[in-house]
């Protein structure tokens, strides 16, 4: 196991070199050829347990590696849809650019998931934000302003991440960084460890999207492809959770569970709420899918939280229960959200636009990119027999156990997620409709081939895989003792049922549900056969909202479909509309009309607008003072900071 991982780097890092010498070929292959190993190796892990070796020394700090099976799960499923990434037709302007980025995210996922040592770790949490905007920037899909800023407002919110797990770090690991030493370290912080919990969940929050951060997923994502955003979305989004929830459920002090778990609970339900919301308004495939990760990731959060609020209270049972939950919920939204965005960049490939917008592609494209298409949106949409029904079903069934908990404040927690979780369910379905009616259905239009449809089409399946597989695959979880309890994954399975621990609580089996569901549609299929054979083709004029004479080109535009829900929710939305005349001569010769309409974000304006110009005001001051023109007050600047830098190496 550990050779495949150090193969898996060595790719990694030959990827970076050949991407950087605009060797588009050589590095895509030394890519597939890492991950490859990266699979392997998570088989490897998850079949026969974890081991640790060690890499390299920090003075007398051994830097080790451990992959638990909580990440060897997550990098696995993850790691499918990096692949199916790869091997897709690129849509980058600079493709070697774009290997060299996948190399670095690729190789910092490695890094997170398996490293035990705080320096190393924060090298390799760069690796995951630089790695993600080479990516974008190399996809240069967007020359203009907007792109720039969207990458800089990603790499900027990410940096505060990075700035709260250096926090973190000097407050855990002052005295050694080695991650075995910090649950101990936490627990004397007493009344005060809830601050440094606060700091993980800004620190990590920061690339879940948690909000108030999700706000830059639609920027960055939209400047990018959708291989990109297969990547991001995907084992990037896993090692970012798999390392939150070893900061909630391994380090953090059981006397400051109650709270994390309430505010985890609190965030990844308003998050899902919020991120589906904006999702449901988009125009754009990427900015409702990047959206979507946010929502899911949100999902995830909630399920994390309830794992803190029963571990707080001893219930090791359902603690296990809500974890691996979480990590059921987002293996399979890798593979659905690999597959949407996959098809989103098939969609540009053809119109030459990522716009939603009627198209007819579904019936003039080979039926490998509707199924795979129609799968992934299926499960984001939580509907059966696939991975995303098993895991929003396993996720409801364990915010219903609220009533185990012990503290009021808890269970009137876990009770309200469960309602937003209800709503973020409604609109997701509502928005996955969206994005696959709108998007891949309409009116005809001439279209060119369709290429790299096959990796879709695998996703595809593999989302119905994942969900008839899950009673045999859960056991692999069991191979690690954290924070997993085998007793409880062995209860949550009985033959081809899932089990929420109880039988008598609630039950499903999502290979019957698949079985039946194949067997129930040859029903409709005989029917339509008889009636084809029998009448022929039926074509009948389209529903016209009552109009007696239906318009040629009559279609339903992405704001049409979801005006309804803008104008219910106009609180949140804070809708904008603009409308433009041209005129000729006079007013009433009216020669172009401009109609364009937005939504207001809700953090923008109140709090990152107002941090921006705080900064800015300071710099502006700053920058008086030190760019003053004297020689004697840049030598004395010099002398200060070098001043600085001995005492600081001295006190280390």
């Amino acid at each position: 196991m550990l050779n495949s991982f150090l193969l898996a780097a060595g790719f990694f890092v030959l990827a970076i070199v050949l991407g950087l010498l605009r060797l588009a070929q050589s590095a895509r292959i030394a890519l597939i050829i890492g991950t490859l190993a990266t699979l392997s190796g998570s088989v490897l892990s998850l079949s026969s347990g974890n081991s640790s070796g060690q890499l390299w020394s920090l003075g007398d700090i051994p830097v080790t590696w451990h992959l638990q099976a909580a990440a060897a799960w997550l990098i696995f499923w993850g790691g499918l849809a990096a692949l199916a990434a790869v091997l897709s037709p690129s849509r980058a302007k600079n493709p070697g650019i774009w290997m060299s980025g996948a190399g670095l995210a690729l190789l910092g996922c490695l890094g997170i998931a398996g490293l035990q040592e705080g320096i190393a770790f924060l090298i390799a949490w760069e690796f995951l934000s630089f790695g993600g905007a080479i990516m974008l920037l190399a996809d240069g899909l967007q020359q203009d302003e907007k792109s720039g800023q969207a990458n800089l407002y990603m790499l900027a919110l990410l940096e505060v991440g990075a700035v709260a797990l250096l926090l973190c770090l000097l407050l855990l690991g002052a005295h050694n960084t080695d991650f075995a030493s910090w649950a101990g370290t936490w627990a004397g912080y007493g009344s005060a460890a809830f601050g440094i919990a606060i700091l993980f969940i800004i620190g990590f929050g920061a690339k879940l999207g948690i909000l108030p951060f999700y706000e830059w997923y639609p920027g960055a994502y939209g400047s990018g492809s959708g291989a990109s955003g297969a990547l991001l979305s995907g084992i990037v989004l896993n090692v970012a959770y798999f390392a939150l929830g070893r900061a909630m459920l391994d380090w953090l002090p059981r006397s400051s569970a109650t709270g994390t778990g309430i505010l985890l609970v609190a965030l990844g339900t308003i998050t899902a709420i919020l991120a589906i919301l904006y999702a449901f308004q988009q125009e754009d495939w990427r900015r409702l899918l990047a959206f979507s990760t946010a929502e899911n990731a949100g999902l995830a959060v909630v399920a994390l939280g309830a794992a803190s609020l029963f571990r707080a209270d001893g219930l090791t049972m359902l603690s296990t229960l809500a974890w691996t939950v979480g990590l059921i919920h987002l293996g399979g939204h890798s593979l659905a959200k690999g597959s949407m965005m996959l098809s989103a960049d098939r969609v540009a490939g053809v119109r030459g636009s990522y716009a939603i917008a009627q198209s007819r592609l579904l019936a003039l494209a080979p039926w490998t990119l509707g199924i795979g298409a129609l799968l992934g949106a299926m499960s984001l949409a939580a509907m059966p027999p696939t991975a995303g029904f098993a895991g929003e079903w396993y996720l409801f069934q364990t915010v219903f156990q609220d009533f185990h908990l012990s503290s009021s404040a808890a269970r009137v927690t876990l009770a309200l997620g469960g309602a937003g979780l209800a709503l973020t369910a409604a609109i997701a379905l509502a928005t996955m409709i969206k994005v696959f009616g709108l998007g891949l259905l309409g009116r005809e239009e001439n279209h060119q081939a369709v290429s790299g449809r096959w990796p879709i089409l695998g996703l595809g399946l593999l989302v119905l895989a994942y969900a008839a597989a899950l009673p045999w695959t859960l056991g692999f979880l069991a191979q690690d003792n954290w924070p997993a309890v085998p007793a409880a994954l062995q209860a949550m399975v009985k033959g081809p049922i899932l089990i929420p621990l109880r039988f008598h609580f609630a039950f499903i089996s999502p290979p019957l549900l698949l079985l039946m569901g194949l067997l129930l549609s040859l029903i409709p299929l005989t029917l339509l056969g008889w009636s084809h054979l029998r009448q022929g083709r039926k074509r009948v004029p389209v529903w016209g909202h009552g109009l007696r004479q239906i318009p040629a080109n009559n279609a339903v535009t992405a704001l049409a479909f979801s005006n309804a829900l803008r104008e219910f929710y106009s609180f949140v939305y804070r809708p904008s509309t603009n409308t433009r005349r041209s005129h000729t001569e006079r007013n009433y010769f009216v020669r172009e009309l401009h109609f364009d309409y937005s939504q207001a974000p809700v953090f923008g304006p109140w709090l990152f607008r107002p941090i921006v110009r705080f900064i800015q005001f300071l710099s502006d001051r700053i920058g008086l003072a030190l760019q003053n023109g004297s020689l004697n007050a840049y030598l004395a600047y010099i002398g200060l900071l070098l001043i600085i830098i001995f005492a600081s190496v001295f006190y280390i």
